[in-house]
């Protein structure tokens, strides 16, 4: 591990660099020094590639398309919120209102209660089906999960977490499935809404957002993060594959990042995703990404990054993975060095 976490600490990243020291090292993030390190992930090429598309007025193009995958402020905004990008730093604020003013626009949040499955994207908005809101709800959940962890906090944070509570279903999830025959969450569309909400209620003390986020919680927990519970078997290959970034999809690191910021890694369910992960660890040391969710190529039209997340090998370590997985097992006391 000491090799490990060297390694990384001597990484050209200034955004690898930090996760170690935040994340596995403990430092205190407005140490001077620490501050030095995200005034340099601000002005590292990583992010001045990630920002390459703004205009003279501090927006992303395709202005009107911020879910462009994953070139679109929404991605962009939410990568930022990752790794590290400085809080509250005035030049991001045209990023973060042309978001949020996305995610709270009347046409995507108007409810309106439907009998039949309705078409999508026949009819903007939130179908109410069965008592439940039909919504893609990993949409507002990164919206908020950006805007805190960026500094970004108005009244239009307090909307999106109010909307994503309103949505919330029965199990603790939330699920755009349009089908009326669909009663349980997705783990695509609650993960992020459970991110979103983690951070807002450990800043604003919400009780009904620490609540929503407990309801949440166990959606996962109760599946151990990845395994059904008629059977135990694994819900989906993908999740049990290491990602970075995941964007808006799945895998038990993302997981379990998220359970450590939402307070819940020292949950015993969780510690089967945990020896999962312990596992996957490379014998030099470190962790690979076995997969990747996005393309390399500009050529193509949907799914293409601004820029590379390293080394996608089984046999290779891979410095944001293993950063993550050095500090999940941090939070969950796995980690000696």
């Amino acid at each position: 591990m000491d090799a490990t976490i060297k390694s990384l600490l001597d990484s050209g990243e200034p955004a690898v660099r930090y996760k170690v020291r935040i994340g596995v090292l403990g430092e205190d993030n407005n140490a001077p020094a620490v501050r030095e390190l995200q005034r340099a992930i601000k002005a590292s090429p990583r992010v001045k590639r990630l920002l390459s598309n703004r205009r003279p007025d501090g927006r992303i193009e395709p202005v009107k398309h911020v879910y462009q995958k994953w070139t679109g402020a929404h991605w962009v905004l939410a990568t930022l919120a990752d790794i590290g990008y400085p809080a509250g730093n005035a030049s991001l604020r045209p990023v973060a209102d042309q978001v949020l003013d996305c995610w709270l626009h009347p046409e995507a949040i108007r409810e309106w209660v439907c009998k039949e499955a309705p078409p999508a994207h026949r009819r903007p908005g939130v179908p109410i089906v069965n008592g439940r809101a039909r919504r893609c709800a990993s949409q507002q959940g990164n919206a908020l999960f950006s805007a805190v962890v960026l500094g970004f906090v108005d009244d239009r944070v307090h909307q999106l977490a109010e909307r994503l509570m309103r949505w919330q279903w029965p199990d603790g999830g939330w699920n755009c499935d349009r089908r009326p025959e669909a009663v349980h969450s997705s783990f695509w569309e609650s993960h992020i809404p459970l991110r979103g909400l983690a951070h807002y209620a450990r800043l604003t003390g919400d009780k009904r957002a620490k609540e929503a986020v407990a309801r949440a919680a166990e959606v996962f927990l109760r599946r151990h993060l990845y395994r059904r519970q008629s059977d135990g078997s694994i819900m989906n290959p993908q999740f049990v594959r290491l990602h970075y970034p995941c964007y808006w999809r799945y895998d038990i690191l993302f997981a379990l990042k998220i359970m450590a910021e939402a307070g819940y890694i020292s949950d015993p369910r969780c510690q089967s995703a945990l020896d999962l992960l312990e596992s996957k660890q490379l014998p030099g040391g470190g962790w690979p990404a076995e997969e990747r969710f996005y393309h390399t190529s500009v050529a193509a039209k949907s799914g293409a990054d601004l820029v590379t997340w390293g080394p996608v090998s089984r046999k290779r370590m891979n410095e944001w993975v293993s950063a993550d997985a050095l500090a999940v097992l941090k939070a969950a006391a796995r980690l000696t060095f």
